[in-house]
């Protein structure tokens, strides 16, 4: 017997091959300085305790709605009205364990087999299998440094076939910290609706932007899926809660789907989260202000050792490092880097094709440790070279 076939297009997800290599390491008692994984490195803002307790306290421990705690869905809607200037009813939000069911749910609700989905490269890792998955094609759109590996209008346009259902979009991105300027985003909008496509917008690391600000993409058109979550802007990645807003038509299928797959999310997280909404905001300031002066930090030192940067990022906490001078097979250099320095980092090839000659390194961590991981990696440079 052999596994089902749909088994056979999905990739590993190499960053978490190279986290249990460190926790090997570390059960031999290595010290290992983390620079791989986009994890927050905070405690859970005081009012998500004060809320999870609470809500055991008073047993709200039941099935909530399929779509989600409707106490939640306001939450949401009240800040994106907040945030962004948008109004989004209730309604069209489906409340998730984490943002990946969402995309489970959102590409089993879009895509029929052999639709396309228009993907950047590089990307996060596991966008291409959620459309392997549901028998979509994922088609990837190379991104460059030099332009902030973002999209252009042109090279979209180019990858449109009678196929395509929709254009991915993620800002800040992850691996590359990058934001998509307002302007580009119109630009992009502009290009679904000539071809009449929908846009699919990851905004998990929205909250987390340094230098200027982020856009939804519901500011510019409702023709489009926003997956967003609490795991990274409220560092709640344990307690795994997520949304999708979706367009109203979408709903009732999205529901079913939750219905028979997930039932609901998390009954007490799901109040947690609408208090981290509303009363986190002081809070994730703090966590925002330490993120910047690691961000700053970073990225200085890596360019005195002589790693590429061309475009600051200004988002999310990763820092996307052009080491083709050094070495054209990231994945056997980020390894050696956590055999002989003790450091872990990703390699850019996990993130796509166009990913190859990086290595994307994660502030996710203490300043302390980001200085020892940095010094190691410096050493390690030396005598590399």
């Amino acid at each position: 017997m052999k596994p089902a076939k749909r088994c056979e297009n999905i990739t590993p997800f190499i960053v978490m091959d190279i986290l249990e290599k460190i926790q090997k390491m570390e059960a031999r008692g290595i010290d290992v300085i983390h620079m791989e994984i986009g994890e927050p490195d905070f405690n859970v803002p005081e009012c998500v305790n004060r809320v999870s307790i609470e809500a055991l306290s008073c047993n709200e421990t039941s099935y909530t709605h399929s779509l989600g705690d409707p106490r939640l869905r306001q939450a949401i809607s009240d800040y994106y009205q907040t945030t962004y200037g948008v109004g989004v009813d209730p309604g069209r939000i489906l409340v998730t364990s984490g943002t990946s069911p969402a995309m489970l749910l959102l590409f089993s609700a879009l895509v029929n087999p052999g639709d396309e989905i228009i993907i950047s490269d590089p990307h996060y890792a596991c966008y291409e299998n959620f459309v392997h998955y549901t028998q979509g094609v994922p088609v990837t759109v190379p991104v460059f440094e030099e332009e902030g590996f973002v999209y252009t209008p042109e090279a979209i346009r180019e990858k449109i076939t009678s196929r395509t259902k929709a254009i991915f979009i993620n800002s800040p991105s992850n691996p590359t910290g990058n934001v998509i300027p307002k302007e580009r985003m119109e630009e992009i909008v502009g290009v679904a609706r000539e071809h009449d496509l929908y846009i699919i917008s990851d905004e998990i690391y929205h909250g987390l932007v340094y230098e200027g600000r982020e856009h939804s993409i519901l500011e510019f058109t409702d023709k489009a899926f926003v997956l967003n979550g609490f795991s990274k802007l409220f560092a709640m990645t344990g307690l795994r809660l997520g949304y999708l807003i979706a367009p109203e038509e979408f709903i009732r299928a999205l529901q079913v789907l939750q219905q028979n797959f997930f039932i609901c999310a998390n009954s007490v997280v799901q109040l947690a989260g609408a208090a981290a909404l509303t009363h986190a905001g002081e809070e994730t300031a703090r966590m925002k202000e330490v993120y910047n002066t690691r961000r700053k930090y970073m990225i200085k030192r890596l360019k005195d050792m002589g790693l590429g940067i061309s475009v600051e990022p200004t988002g999310a906490f990763y820092v996307f490092a052009n080491v083709k001078h050094i070495s054209m097979d990231s994945y056997h250099l980020a390894f050696d880097i956590l055999e002989k320095a003790h450091i872990g980092v990703t390699p850019g090839v996990d993130f796509g094709a166009n990913g190859e000659g990086y290595l994307r390194f994660s502030y996710a961590n203490s300043l302390e440790n980001l200085t020892i991981g940095l010094d190691r990696m410096e050493a390690y440079l030396k005598d590399h070279t």
